[in-house]
């Protein structure tokens, strides 16, 4: 079979295209349909692991989700992971290729269009709707011969067009109205309807900005789509890291710091600290503003070494190493497990172009040697028997991922892990017990691993944190999304769009 496609693309990146998709595939599967999420080519540092060891961006694996379907790599088949402001990886259907430039990348696209045809037409052969996200804006007049992920997909596909405009971002008739202007009439062709996203208050007052939008744009609006508040899913960049860490204000029993890298990536794991009442998760990217934290959280990273030079920039090294004198609890996850160890070793440039090794904060006895075969599979695993920080969760069970070049040698393991049938251990700690590291993203995810882990510090610090009522889960955050969407869009309205397509 070949399924129906829909697409939103929008007037710039970061207008909610991709939670507004995730949405969607949401709502129709709830309809009893079999939907699928598709983008072309993705730019960022929060990737997940398919089941078969693939590399994708998060946002689709969230989509997925949403779909109620495990991730695949034809969801997205690239994905460029930013190493430096002019250099990026690229991953191919799942697989790490090659460190290159953005000339580079260009000059390369010709080839790339089979890849992502093809990946859409097997998509397209396994359910009944295809949701497929575009990237940045349709407008890019100067990227129009080039383009991979945006009309030439629509075209391919014959996929009728959602315009999407975020109002809280402020212009929105100029972006909408100007986008359209901007489109040639084969393209403009595609566009059914616009979207109003993330809007704040009621919408009812909008209701003379919709009609200047139908009469000037010559379409109709599908919906003024709401704020919705304290909405917990990944980013899929770190463009709303800031909003995500802002906090409410209400009182809390420990205080969690999260070091802001510049090429932080998989910032996911900390998702789940945000949701645990009495927990404060705030980003912090100097030294003068860590404080005495009850838990340092580093994350993963792109480029550990120039993350490392970073941290000593900003002073974050010796804050970091203070505050652990002080008594927080560390924790390092990928890239920041890598960080706390005494040397990070990149003898090829495998890590971000430039040969070289650095002294890492020495908060754990270990070595990171960078180079070989980047490591990417999902796993599943048990807590090691170990004091300090990870006490209160042994022999709990785990599920995650891992992504990572380096090869960091354990030492009084964190956690033992399984996969392709074969176990080892992971990870290291420090004699007490409140350093530690792993490789393994999606730890914290585990409630029966979060909240020991939490505990374990409030009883050290003596404060009185209790556990609230279970946190709501992505799934839960899905179907909250999906319920607000729905009750904003004219979904009679969506239905004729997807079942007539481009006339």
């Amino acid at each position: 079979m070949t399924a129906r496609v829909l697409m939103l693309q929008g007037t710039s990146s970061g207008v909610g295209k991709s939670l507004l998709t995730a949405a969607l595939c949401r709502i129709l599967t709830r309809e009893g349909l079999a939907v699928r999420p598709f983008k072309a080519q993705n730019m960022a540092l929060n990737a997940a692991v398919t089941d078969d060891g693939g590399e994708i961006g998060r946002a689709q694996a969230l989509q997925a989700l949403a779909c109620r379907v495990p991730a695949t790599r034809d969801m997205n088949p690239i994905l460029l992971k930013p190493e430096t402001d002019c250099f990026a990886q690229l991953v191919l259907r799942g697989d790490a290729q090659a460190r290159m430039s953005a000339a580079e990348y260009h000059r390369r696209k010709p080839s790339l269009w089979p890849v992502v045809a093809e990946s859409l037409d097997r998509l397209r052969a396994t359910c009944d709707l295809v949701v497929i996200e575009g990237a940045g804006s349709p407008a890019e007049v100067n990227l129009r011969d080039r383009d991979l992920v945006n009309m030439r997909v629509a075209r391919h596909a014959g996929a009728p067009v959602l315009m999407v405009g975020d109002i809280d971002r402020g212009g929105v008739f100029a972006s909408l109205l100007g986008t359209l202007a901007l489109l040639r009439p084969a393209e403009r062709r595609h566009v059914r309807a616009m979207v109003v996203n993330n809007f704040r208050g009621d919408a009812g007052l909008f209701a003379d900005g919709v009609e200047f939008l139908e009469r000037r744009g010559r379409m109709p609006v599908l919906g003024v789509v709401p704020r919705v508040e304290r909405l917990r899913l990944p980013e899929e960049d770190s463009l709303g890291l800031d909003s995500a860490f802002a906090g409410d204000g209400s009182p809390h029993a420990l205080d969690v710091a999260v070091i802001r890298l510049p090429r932080i990536s998989n910032f996911d794991d900390c998702d789940a600290l945000l949701r645990e009442p009495g927990v404060r998760v705030r980003l912090v990217d100097h030294g003068d503003r860590l404080g005495d934290p009850d838990l340092v959280v580093l994350p993963g990273s792109k480029a550990t070494l120039s993350d490392l030079d970073a941290m000593r920039s900003s002073g974050l090294d010796r804050a970091v190493v203070a505050a652990r004198e002080r008594g927080s609890a560390v924790l390092g996850i990928c890239g920041g497990f890598q960080l706390l160890g005494t040397e990070v070793c990149d003898d090829s440039g495998a890590d971000g172009g430039v040969p070289g090794r650095a002294l890492a904060l020495g908060l754990l006895p270990t070595v990171t040697r960078m180079g070989g075969t980047k490591v990417v599979r999902p796993v599943t695993g048990t807590v090691q028997q170990r004091p300090g920080l990870l006490a209160l969760a042994a022999g709990t069970p785990l599920r995650g991922y891992e992504i990572h070049a380096g090869r960091t040698a354990p030492h009084q393991p964190a956690l033992r892990l399984r996969g392709n049938g074969e176990e080892w251990d992971d990870g290291a700690t420090s004699d007490d017990g409140w350093v530690a590291g792993t490789h393994v993203h999606g730890l914290l995810d585990e409630e029966s691993v979060r909240r020991p882990l939490l505990r374990a510090v409030a009883e050290r610090r003596g404060r009185a944190w209790t556990p609230g009522p279970p946190v709501p889960g992505v799934d839960a955050e899905l179907d909250r999304l999906a319920d607000a969407v729905s009750a904003a869009l004219d979904m009679n309205l969506l239905g004729r769009i997807v079942a007539e397509g481009v006339p």
